[in-house]
């Protein structure tokens, strides 16, 4: 039996210990933050409690000395006080000690005779790590605290932002309505032929257009965003075009059939209005991690080449397109939350529709068009504007239930506005200490177009932190520690990114959430917009999860998860990657969830209440052979693996591929892996082997017919 907890007993203070908060720490920095300890009891009541703010949850260690609670505060500090609130079972020896790096220690304050209740220590020490160390326990239980609280002042210099003037870097260029059409054109097309190929470089741009209308023709290429400054897509038309075209990758070995749109990854259009010539339609030929959102078409759109070639996978969200979309040899794409004025024509494998007027009728597998009449709960993706004053801000949309149609086609859409002045604008080279400390003060991110090396985690601890990339800015950890860790908090969302795994590997790129995360976020949910993950192909990085999950409610809103299966540093024994995404938390919703070619299960599904709104999967290309691709239940590594013990997920529209070019006789036994309850439900599934090369034995578990060469798709509209 645990000793019952008493908060109200007298405080005795020993001569070495303050009786007052010193006046010099006006500064709460460990608040939130990652915290780790020695031992905890029976497995339970973890670190993290001791730093999260509620004086009714508490860390307490096994039964033993010595034992130690340290803090991360994520920047370097003047540390000028530490609180201790303790619980009866208190140490009555200890030493507060500081650090660089978690490694060397040094000790700033030791007392001899401890006591329960509150205790603040004053200190004069600076470091980034904070350590309690307990050599001795007054009782004969664990060490125990429900508060480690360390105050002071971050010392980085964090530069201020001037929001009507902000210097966004040499690769984003702003136009207002004065900007010489010819001058706007000229940028555009010189932009355009340096990204037409440029698939691994290292060139980000963002083009950004101020409220007014501009005749404009963008031919988007790689790593180039196009966006609109104003609140509605309506305050910026460009009459023209904004295009993808399918026009450099070749396909066979006719130098002049390059209508292959497979690869047309990395850009994104958004709110904008385009207004198309008079006869012509848009041409959209994308596949993966190119978002077409917040947009008003008025016009017709093609989702592939117009007339040979193929494209895979795209998202349509938040936007209105007057004329007819035609999807012709797009193999599955996604659409949420949109409004098809003139509706919808085509489908390959699989098109999920969520919450989107004008939509085809659901009709799974003939032709495979999934359809949901509502998103249960949705946040649509944070955006840059100017507003009428000529200052910049970053409008946050609000949380959305049993949403249909746009956020803004019925007025200003809701939500609220930050002040660019209260973000910290990061460049390319800002180090990574300046980027903590930042957040530590409690400034959002907004991460200009270029590459971002970082020489330790980046550590969101505050609620309603946005993170948003321009261009789509690349974070890089170089050191082989996560890109991004978020504390169990509300509200943060992370935006137009992309995370490229280093050289040496990361355990996890991003991670949600501390291990045994616990907090309810129903009402404020962390949310995911444009979140990509790259493991390979620009060059041989490594790591073995992208994304973990582990606070409950998150959303996740399009996310491309890739282990690269071409380009430099590609091998199955280079570019390692185990898992793309694990999900832990309890109530996690993605819509429009891409995971490919990790080399054990692409997506672990270990929380309850989970849902899934569009999933496209290929396995890995590069299985060797039978025997170094083989999982616990059977031949090959399952893509969605729902855990034994879960009673509640749902799906819809999935669909799992393979190609498994380097040995095609490697089989895999499912797709889908997932308990037999009565709770996990999926609707509309497909397995396709592409071009019969490779087999998958069934659909989801034991069921479903097998794809492979001579039967190269396999349709199952639901399971059970």
């Amino acid at each position: 039996m645990r000793l019952t907890s008493i908060l109200a007993i007298a405080t005795v203070l020993v001569a070495t210990i303050s009786p007052t908060r010193a006046s010099a720490a006006p500064t709460l920095l460990s608040q939130g933050k990652a915290a780790t300890a020695s031992s905890t009891e029976n497995g339970g009541t973890p670190a993290s409690a001791a730093v999260d703010g509620d004086p009714t949850t508490r860390w307490s260690s096994a039964f033993s000395d010595p034992q130690w609670l340290q803090v991360d505060l994520g920047a370097t500090a003047t540390i000028n006080q530490v609180v201790l609130n303790w619980e009866l079972a208190h140490s009555s020896a200890f030493e507060i000690q500081v650090s660089a790096d978690a490694a060397s220690w040094s000790t700033v304050r030791s007392a001899t005779r401890g006591a329960a209740g509150t205790q603040s220590l004053d200190v004069t020490a600076t470091g980034r790590y904070v350590r309690l160390y307990s050599t001795a326990r007054a009782t004969a239980y664990g060490t125990s605290l429900w508060e480690f609280q360390v105050y002071g002042g971050f010392s980085a210099d964090v530069p201020v932002t001037d929001p009507r003037n902000p210097d966004f870097g040499p690769n984003t260029f702003v136009f207002d309505p004065s900007t010489p059409a010819g001058v706007i054109q000229s940028r555009l097309d010189a932009i355009s032929a340096e990204q037409h190929t440029n698939q691994f470089g290292t060139q980000r741009y963002a083009v950004l257009f101020k409220p007014g209308t501009y005749d404009a023709d963008v031919n988007l290429r790689f790593y180039t965003q196009v966006a609109g400054l104003g609140l509605s897509p309506d305050d910026v038309n460009l009459n023209g075009h904004v295009r993808v075209e399918a026009d450099w990758l070749q396909q066979g070995e006719d130098p002049n059939n390059k209508g292959n749109a497979t690869q047309n990854f990395w850009r994104s259009a958004e709110n904008l209005s385009v207004t198309l010539p008079a006869g012509q339609i848009e041409r959209w030929a994308v596949s993966q991690a190119a978002p077409y959102r917040r947009m008003h078409l008025r016009g017709q759109v093609q989702l592939w080449n117009g007339a040979d070639g193929w494209a895979s996978g795209g998202l349509i969200a938040d936007s209105r397109i007057d004329g007819l979309v035609e999807s012709g040899s797009q193999q599955q794409f996604f659409t949420r939350n949109s409004d098809l004025r003139n509706g919808w024509s085509g489908s390959v494998w699989n098109m999920v529709f969520v919450g989107t007027n004008g939509s085809p009728p659901q009709n799974f597998p003939n032709p495979s068009h999934t359809v949901v009449d509502t998103a249960p709960k949705v946040r649509e993706k944070p955006f840059l504007y100017v507003d009428n004053t000529g200052s910049y801000r970053v409008f946050v949309p609000a949380l959305r239930e049993n949403a249909r149609g746009t956020s803004w086609g019925n007025g200003p859409a809701a939500g609220t506005s930050v002040s660019l002045s209260e973000f910290y604008v990061v460049k390319p080279g800002s180090p990574t200490a300046t980027i903590n400390a930042a957040l530590a003060q409690g400034k959002h991110l907004l991460f200009t177009p270029g590459v971002h090396h970082l020489s330790d985690s980046i550590t969101v601890t505050r609620p309603d932190t946005v993170v948003l990339g321009l261009g789509l800015a690349t974070l890089v950890p170089d050191t082989g520690k996560a890109a991004i860790t978020v504390s169990d908090v509300d509200g943060v969302k992370l935006a137009g990114l992309l995370l490229d795994a280093g050289p040496v590997n990361s355990p996890v790129l991003v991670e949600l959430g501390p291990s045994g995360s616990s907090r309810d976020h129903a009402a404020n949910p962390t949310s995911l917009h444009d979140v990509f993950f790259r493991v390979g192909g620009a060059h041989a990085g490594k790591a073995s999860t992208s994304l973990r999950v582990n606070s409950h409610n998150v959303i996740g809103d399009h996310l491309w998860v890739w282990r690269g299966d071409h380009g430099d540093g590609v091998g199955w024994n280079v570019n390692t990657a185990a898992n793309g995404v694990v999900v832990n938390g309890d109530n996690v919703t993605m819509y429009g969830l891409f995971v490919e070619h990790y080399q054990q299960y692409q997506t672990i599904w270990n929380g309850n209440g989970g849902r899934t709104y569009f999933y496209q999967s290929e396995f890995p290309y590069d299985p060797p052979d039978q025997q170094s691709w083989a999982s616990p239940t059977g031949q090959g590594w399952a893509s969605y693996k729902v855990a034994d013990h879960v009673t509640t997920h749902e799906a819809w529209g999935v669909g799992s591929y393979s190609f498994f070019n380097v040995n095609p006789s490697v089989t895999v036994s499912r797709a889908f892996e997932v308990p037999a309850v009565p709770g996990v439900r999926f609707q509309g599934l497909v397995a396709v082997s592409l071009g019969g090369v490779g087999t998958i034995t069934n659909v989801i578990n034991t069921t479903g017919a097998t794809a492979n060469t001579p039967n190269q798709i396999s349709y199952l509209p639901h399971y059970p």
